[in-house]
């Protein structure tokens, strides 16, 4: 596979990763939702940031493992992207520092401004285990221009590499790549100016089988007696909430973003609204086996309020 594909690649698998935020407004969660709980919107925005969080992470990764001087190989370009929608700056790498300047370009239903800038000790290389990237995010923006519905993050995420290694080693060497997001207090600011607050703690596997670009997200994070946890804070109504990953979620670039498994509770302990998004079905919302080259039907949303439940099945397509 030659460096062009493989980059192609990692843009697809890292916009996989958004799927309701990049979504056209026909696959807007369900009315009855709205009508039914007083809070599901809390649900969607933690699943909206979470999953611009990872594509930037995918991003990210890209980058650092085409800089000789932060991935330590000595084949590298000092910078490089096949990812529309930004520029890199490296002039300040010999500081140890790169910056991901986002240009206002519309790539796939998303428009992109602000900064990130990625720090890192001196002496440190990417592809070696427990390498640490700081990640900041300043005025970070998405904003979707079928419906104008934007999300922009402010903080710090440490990013880890657990496994070692860079993209090449995964796709020329079959090695899996495995890294972790972390972070406290991160702002995510929405169209309606208001602010959520977000704890997340990913982990984050990509492999390589049969030739396929897989990536599958986990939650790490711990908060009093709830484990498995993507995200924890408080809502942009200040209601506090958790979002646990109770099966791991797994997507690749062959079904065209669409994610082939998993499952995510979101609980407003607020409001004791329970939401749960179930990934990978078939059109009467049970769980879908998919064989090789086959994609399932879509994803079913349920949700519990006062006793009540109630779903909904939503077509990928």
């Amino acid at each position: 596979m030659s460096a062009k594909k493989i980059i192609y690649s990692i843009a697809l698998i890292s916009f996989s990763s958004i799927l309701i935020f990049s979504a056209c407004k026909k696959k807007k969660d369900p009315e009855p939702i709205a009508v039914q709980t007083p809070d599901a919107q809390g649900g969607t925005d933690s699943r909206e940031a979470q999953g611009e969080n990872d594509a930037a992470v995918n991003e990210i990764n890209e980058v650092i493992s085409n800089s000789k001087r932060a991935s330590g190989r000595s084949s590298s370009t000092e910078a490089t992207t096949g990812i529309c929608g930004f520029d890199v700056d490296s002039v300040k790498i010999t500081q140890d520092t790169i910056l991901l300047k986002y240009n206002g370009v519309t790539c796939l239903n998303r428009k992109r401004t602000g900064v990130i800038r990625l720090t890192w000790q001196h002496g440190t290389k990417w592809k070696n285990i427990g390498a640490v990237i700081k990640v900041e995010y300043l005025n970070y923006k998405v904003l979707r221009p079928s419906d104008q519905k934007s999300v922009m993050l402010n903080g710090t995420q440490n990013l880890t590499n657990v496994s070692g290694g860079t993209w090449i080693d995964l796709v020329f060497f079959n090695q899996a790549l495995i890294t972790t997001v972390t972070g406290s207090n991160l702002q995510v600011t929405f169209e309606d100016s208001k602010t959520a607050i977000y704890n997340i703690n990913r982990k984050l596997t990509y492999t390589f089988p049969n030739g396929i670009i897989t990536a599958k997200a986990e939650g790490i994070g711990n908060n009093g007696t709830a484990a498995n946890l993507e995200n924890y804070g408080t809502t942009r109504n200040g209601d506090v909430f958790i979002s646990q990953v109770t099966t791991p979620i797994i997507w690749n670039i062959t079904c065209g973003g669409a994610v082939l498994q998993g499952a995510v509770t979101v609980s407003n302990t607020t409001k004791n609204v329970d939401l749960k998004f179930l990934y990978g079905v078939d059109a009467s919302g049970n769980i879908q086996t998919v064989a090789a080259n086959d994609c399932p039907y879509g994803w079913k949303l349920e949700w519990t309020f006062n006793g009540n439940s109630n779903s909904k099945v939503i077509s990928y397509k």
